[in-house]
């Protein structure tokens, strides 16, 4: 039987942020460190696309690499829609061990960090929604929307600002598989963008017909969701419509539906975190929670919390 919101079990709350004093100083080499990992991710993909358009000059995209780039977004995009976030991080149903390990793979596979530190960093953001000790505010400029928008879309990957996983994910530490999935991140990754790159070579037997199909399937693909998500951070808590009443910004940003798979209906999200669906109202695309349906039926998923029509009562005034 599906269970309400209200009958969710709410995450632990953590203990209160350390101080300044305890936080412990970040060292000159984790931060060279550091920074050059995130700018590889967020500034990576425009100089290989920059490098790879001359060497494929006059040979187009081809149907076969965004046939793979879809899939192969769908797959990553959910794994982290279903996996990251209404499962391991708002425990809006409850799945069986495969589909517990699958989500966190696929989840895994869109680079966007390790399971674990998502998690933390997204239970952050709830418990400090807009206000100080939120990471990705953009909010905390209160006299610049354009430098909010910067922070809350990529500046904030930027900051030693590191959310500890002990206090915000100690359930998910607890989990031997999800442990085991957390240490294999790079793994994971690196399969990510060898995928394309295999199958691009299988289907034409050609290296040029590889390295498009890593480009378009494996770099660019990356890169969207990448945006897409941090869209959510930015967008979603700047633009839009707020049917329900939150203590935050947050809004519902109706053109992202279809490439957030649902996480753009982000009012709703906020009002009622375990909700297993967002999208929520008419009309209101959210294939997160269809897929969560299909695993219900198909019995690899209970315990589902899905909005009672009380809750939704904002939306049909």
């Amino acid at each position: 039987m599906p269970v309400l919101i209200a009958d969710a079990p709410p995450v632990p709350p953590p203990p209160p942020e350390p101080s300044a004093e305890t936080a412990g100083a970040e060292t000159s080499g984790a931060k060279v460190r550091r920074i050059a990992i995130t700018a590889t991710l967020v500034a990576g993909p425009g100089v290989a696309l920059g490098v790879a358009v001359p060497l494929l000059w006059g040979h187009g995209v081809h149907l076969q690499d965004l046939v793979i780039a879809v899939v192969l977004y769908a797959v990553t995009g959910h794994g982290i829609t279903i996996g990251f976030h209404r499962l391991f991080t708002h425990r809006s149903f409850k799945a069986n061990r495969t589909l517990k390990i699958c989500l966190a793979a696929a989840g895994s596979m869109a680079i966007e960090g390790s399971l674990v530190s998502w998690v933390a960093n997204h239970r952050r953001h709830h418990r400090y929604s807009d206000a100080p000790g939120d990471p990705h505010s953009p909010h905390q400029h209160p006299t610049s929307t354009f430098k909010g928008f910067v922070h809350a879309h990529v500046g904030w990957l930027f900051n030693h600002d590191a959310t500890p996983t002990a206090r915000y994910a100690a359930d998910l530490l607890a989990d031997d598989d999800l442990v085991a999935i957390n240490r294999l991140f790079p793994l994971f990754a690196a399969v990510s963008l060898a995928l394309p790159f295999g199958i691009g070579y299988a289907l034409s037997g050609t290296l040029t017909a590889a390295l498009s199909a890593l480009l378009w399937a494996g770099i660019i693909r990356m890169t969207l969701l990448h945006h897409v998500t941090w869209s959510t951070n930015s967008i979603c808590h700047l633009y839009g419509t707020r049917p329900y009443k939150t203590t935050d910004q947050s809004t519902n940003f109706a053109p992202l539906a279809l490439v957030s798979m649902g996480e753009n209906w982000h009012n709703l999200h906020h009002a009622y975190p375990s909700s297993a669906r967002h999208g929520a109202g008419p009309h209101q695309l959210d294939s997160s929670a269809s897929f969560i349906k299909l695993f219900e039926k198909a019995g690899w998923a209970t315990k589902v919390h899905w909005p009672p029509p009380q809750q939704l009562a904002p939306l049909h005034p």
